[in-house]
């Protein structure tokens, strides 16, 4: 599978969360960090964390592991 990116802030303990359920999975994500690029900031503030697929398909918070195989599965 291609790169996926999750897009949060350090010190966000629902990105941990995210993290966490996705290493459980064997998926490592390239991690952005939004609070460094102001257009990102704009579009995610409040949404974070956001996991986002090459094709520009993006799974945002709330979600659990079956959500994430879904997304992934599509």
């Amino acid at each position: 599978m291609e790169e996926l990116v999750l897009y949060g802030t350090a010190g966000c303990h629902l990105c941990e969360t995210a993290m966490e359920m996705l290493a459980a999975r064997g998926i490592h994500p390239r991690i952005v960090d939004i609070s460094e690029q102001e257009h990102l900031f704009e579009k995610y503030r409040l949404s974070i964390p956001v996991l986002a697929r090459p094709d520009a398909l993006e799974l945002g918070w709330p979600f659990d592991p079956a959500m994430i195989e879904e997304f992934l599965e599509r």
